[in-house]
């Protein structure tokens, strides 16, 4: 109706103008000329505002051309059978062509819209394909269905436990007596419909996959035109594919995350099982033993009772630890508390309190006291030490040495190592030893030390690898940064070069 009104007054006044403009100039004029000038206005009000606009403008037009300039002038009185014919002429052609120009407009606007909607639906199916979370698939689902089709209401409705509830939404939201409209009543079955339908002024679209209720797609009325509905419909057909498939992947995704949460669980406990047994097998046997008053054992062999089950408790304080500092990962609570401090008392501390463990190995320690200090948790950086020390220990032969080496080979960055002499690491294996559970079948760990020891040197934005000792074995090394420098540091440190 708007663009009516607009099509119509645009029409008059340029058949005002050009009125005006051939008043003057009336008696150089003829009559079928003047008759096809004010064809002109006819024609704007017809591209304008259509056939009504266009049926105003042909009326309006032959009584200017009758009173203006059909002799005699200002009056309606036709005198001359010729004016009789020029005015019916005009009359007669002038409607034809306001429906013609007015089926020519409403079908260049038709084929705008229908390649505006075709443009649209291949961009919502671009959408629509993108490997997206069923959250977010569904608000870029009504967002672009709300610009798509000027909807100032637009809802997305799936079942959860038995009932339609709002997924998403976007523009205005739908109001409770809308909401009792659209939704079954209680006690119903909360099904989707196979076709559309109108309650009220909404439009419920329902979508299915093939013939699989998945949800009920809501829209505001004025989106609900009747050219739209064919183009809302196959994006109906397009959302409910997309929906279900996202659900389908969601589910999927689950169950994969089971299963592999069941197959983690299942090697932890294998793998705490056998590490358990044989430390407990032998603390169990070496303490009964100890405490059978009937038996008469020698002070040497009590001692090396009592060392076993010092060894078997120190390993199962190290899987205890181990697991400990695998929750922490798990839980992602882990964040490194860093710390300025000399390299050389770390490697000492570490080397220390690994010193009974170490007894069958020489050990060979090379860390520089003129080294930078390092900042980083050096609780973590002892157990990543712990760890690769005992890992040495565990692979090399008996009285071979072990080496930890330290050298600042970057401006930033200090290199430690753990070198031994043992089998040494294939490089194909030299990423899958960082894994989880990750063990040969001799190894006696749980396979989760080198796991941790990537995790921690990783927490620091550094990296760990592992490459051929240069006599055999396996060296694994890894970066730790260096502590900034305080400006009067820096002062001495070239006024003493100096």
């Amino acid at each position: 109706m708007k663009r009516s009104v607009i099509g119509t007054v645009v029409a008059l006044a340029s058949m005002a103008v050009l009125t005006s403009a051939m008043l003057p100039l009336r008696s150089h004029l003829s009559i079928a000329t003047t008759a096809l000038i004010l064809v002109v206005p006819v024609v704007v009000g017809v591209v304008i505002g259509g056939f009504i606009a266009g049926v105003v403008s042909v009326i309006a037009g032959f009584l200017v051309y009758d009173f203006y300039f059909i002799p005699p002038y200002l009056t309606l009185w036709v005198g001359a059978p010729q004016n009789w014919a020029a005015l019916g002429v005009y009359a007669v052609v002038m409607l034809p062509v306001a429906r013609v120009v007015a089926g020519m407009n409403a079908a260049r606007a038709r084929e705008r819209r229908q390649g505006r909607e075709i443009r649209q639906l291949f961009e919502l199916s671009d959408l629509l394909v993108e490997d997206k979370p069923l959250d977010a698939l569904l608000s870029v689902i009504v967002t672009a269905l709300a610009d798509v089709f000027s909807s100032r209401q637009v809802a997305l409705f799936l079942p959860t436990a038995g009932r339609l509830e709002i997924a998403a939404s976007a523009g205005d939201p739908i109001t409770r007596e809308q909401l009792r409209r659209v939704l079954p009543a209680p006690g119903m079955p909360a099904g989707t419909a196979a076709q559309s339908h109108e309650r009220g002024d909404l439009l419920v679209l329902a979508l299915t996959a093939a013939g699989r209720p998945v949800g009920l797609l809501v829209l505001s009325g004025e989106a609900a035109a009747t050219h739209e509905r064919e183009p809302l419909l196959l994006f109906a057909n397009q959302i409910a594919l997309a929906v279900e498939r996202a659900q389908l992947r969601e589910q999927a995704l689950r169950a994969r995350l089971t299963e592999e949460m069941a197959r983690l669980a299942k090697t932890l406990v294998a793998a705490v099982a056998h590490d358990l047994r044989a430390p407990l097998a032998s603390i169990k046997a070496s303490s009964s033993t100890l405490s059978d008053t009937g038996l008469e054992i020698s002070a040497a062999a009590r001692q090396r009772l009592a060392g076993l089950i010092d060894v078997q408790a120190d390993r199962l304080a190290e899987l205890v630890t181990n697991l400990l500092d695998m929750s922490r990962i798990q839980a992602g609570v882990l964040e490194p508390r860093r710390t300025v401090a000399p390299l050389a008392e770390l490697v000492a501390t570490v080397a220390g309190d690994l010193a009974p463990a170490m007894r069958a190995h020489p050990v060979h320690i090379d860390v520089p006291d003129d080294l930078p200090p390092i900042d980083a948790d050096l609780v973590l950086i002892s157990r990543v030490l712990t760890n690769l020390v005992e890992n040495a220990i565990r692979h090399g032969p008996k009285n071979t040495p072990i080496s930890i080496r330290a050298a600042q080979t970057a401006p930033g960055t200090i290199e430690l190592s753990v070198t031994d002499h043992g089998p040494g690491v294939s490089p194909d294996r030299r990423n899958e030893v960082f894994g989880l559970f990750a063990r040969r079948e001799s190894d006696t760990g749980a396979g989760l030390g080198l796991t941790i020891a990537k995790t921690f040197i990783e927490a620091h934005g550094q990296r760990i690898w592992v490459e051929d000792a240069p006599e055999g074995g396996a060296r694994f090394c890894f970066t730790l940064p260096v502590a900034a420098q305080l400006p009067e540091e820096s002062r001495l440190a070239a006024d003493s070069h100096h």
